[in-house]
């Protein structure tokens, strides 16, 4: 089957099946965690620490590090399908921390897979390991990996994702998805970091640069779809899918609703692309040379994402896993204006 003809959908709901999810105490893995669980199956978590709230649901919580092979063997031991959402993410770090955990870490999980017989593996991919640090408009699957990268996040990402399509034969079925800047509820990440730095942000460039962004339930259901395909059609084993809310926006309308959903004034100071990137090369060359601890509020990376737009061709995930954006971007920042209003309240 080419990657152009259709792979078809079936209607029957997958019977209940034992799933081991790496990093399920993180956003995206929680979301994932508790679709896993309302739709009937025993889930396990692999993380580093214990969560509360993983416990609630019921979840066997396994405490370990995905850079240990034997904790994860032991971890992926009797499961029907892996679902690997742990990695090492940011814009900044030792390029040996971010593959040790992104590639040698996959690697562990692969390994375990295929000695552990598990037949399914759902990995969690980045749209980041294909940026080549120009406008992505409208791009698919078939766009190939940039000569060069700019950070080791994409680099490494890239490497397992490679890793897990190679991974793929008749003992190991294997799926990637590419969701892009996910968001929602009990972020960690993108929207506390939004808000915090409000007061010193500013537009990279002229604020028309398109993205998309993906709702955390929506990269969730695209997980759990993809395994519910694989299960009735080995035919998208082996394939990697670009998952978003089919919605492209202006990356700063973004940042301001975001703002606006934790009280906070929309942006009025702006910076040229050229001025973002040599702040980044200057920022980085210090906490280099002097190793400074922390991260550098400005990279090179960073400032060619902010002046780009990179956006994707969902049509392959539409057809072949049935995905579609349940929540949209409106409804998915009523859902965030509540939480960041109750949490406020209840830090007060």
């Amino acid at each position: 089957m080419t990657p152009e003809e259709p792979i078809m959908n079936a209607t029957t709901r997958t019977p209940p099946k034992s799933i081991l999810v790496t990093g399920g105490g993180g956003f995206l893995g929680k979301a994932i965690v508790r679709q896993l669980v309302a739709g009937g199956h025993r889930v396990a978590s692999l993380s580093r620490r214990s969560y509360p709230e993983l416990e609630a649901l019921g979840v066997d919580q396994l405490r370990g590090d995905i850079g240990n092979a034997g904790a994860v063997k032991d971890a992926a031991r009797g499961r029907d399908v892996v679902f690997h959402v742990a990695a090492k993410t940011g814009v900044w770090g030792r390029a040996d921390d971010f593959f040790r955990t992104n590639v040698t870490g996959t690697q562990h999980v692969i390994t375990a897979c295929r000695s552990c017989r598990v037949p399914m593996l759902v990995h969690t991919s980045s749209p980041s390991v294909v940026f080549d640090g120009s406008d992505m408009q409208g791009v698919d699957e078939s766009a190939p990996y940039p000569s060069r990268f700019h950070a080791p996040y994409p680099q490494t990402k890239a490497l397992a994702e490679q890793a897990v399509m190679a991974a793929a034969d008749r003992e190991l079925k294997t799926v990637a998805l590419r969701p892009h800047l996910i968001w929602g509820p009990e972020d960690n990440h993108l929207v506390p970091r939004i808000i915090a730095r409000a007061a010193s942000l500013r537009r990279v460039g002229d604020g028309q640069n398109r993205v998309d962004t993906i709702y955390v339930d929506n990269a969730a259901r695209a997980h759990v779809l993809a395994m519910e395909a694989m299960d009735r059609n080995p035919a998208v084993s082996g394939k990697v899918y670009f998952i978003s809310d089919d919605a492209p926006i202006r990356l700063w309308e973004m940042v301001d609703r975001i703002l606006a959903a934790g009280g906070k004034p929309a942006l009025t100071r702006t910076i040229s692309p050229r001025a973002a990137y040599c702040i980044g090369a200057l920022l980085e060359w210090a906490y280099r040379t002097f190793g400074l601890s922390g991260e550098p509020r400005m990279t090179r990376f960073v400032a060619r994402e902010l002046a780009t737009a990179h956006w994707f061709d969902i049509s392959a995930a539409k057809r072949d896993l049935g995905y579609t954006a349940g929540i949209s971007i409106d409804e998915g920042m009523r859902r965030l204006e509540a939480w960041l209003a109750e949490s406020t309240s209840q830090s007060a």
